[in-house]
């Protein structure tokens, strides 16, 4: 059975659209993943949700106590996940495919631009949900990525816009 994980990011303490994001995927989520800039309680990220969430501390989230970034596993796959503020993420995305790369890890997610990406490269795919509550890119829609984990050992993403 597949695994579908939400990917979201900035949503700076208005989580109108993320409680959008996650009614749209019909209670079917198995993890969630906020990449930052939360900006209010993780608690209410949690309750929002309503499954297992992994979080990384964002530019914005002072004395939340989370890490700036990190390794997971994400259904046999493993995944370095950060807001990007610290490892260049609003300049290039080579300091964070080096990092994943030298832990092994095939996926980098991270946000902090509030643009939307999928880059996939023979090596490592590059995820940034964009945001969901100030999107930057030119339609100024908000957008979130869903994974989905099959149990061949392969995963797919499709950028939801809002």
């Amino acid at each position: 059975m597949s695994k579908k994980i939400l990917i979201v990011s900035d949503t700076h303490g208005d989580n109108t659209n993320l409680r959008k994001a996650v009614a749209n995927m019909k209670d079917s989520i198995d993890l969630m993943i906020h990449l930052g800039d939360m900006v209010c309680s993780l608690d209410v990220i949690r309750e929002i949700a309503g499954c297992p969430v992994e979080m990384v501390k964002g530019n914005s989230d002072s004395c939340c106590g989370l890490q700036s970034a990190k390794l997971i596993d994400i259904a046999g796959h493993k995944a370095f996940i950060t807001h990007g503020h610290i490892y260049g993420g609003a300049w290039g995305i080579d300091t964070m495919k080096d990092i994943a790369r030298e832990n092994g890890a095939e996926i980098v997610m991270f946000g902090h631009t509030h643009e939307p990406l999928i880059e996939r490269s023979h090596d490592i795919t590059v995820l940034n949900p964009g945001s969901l509550s100030r999107p930057r890119q030119d339609t100024r829609r908000p957008t979130y990525i869903v994974m989905t984990a099959q149990d061949d050992g392969k995963a797919y993403y499709s950028l939801v816009t809002m």
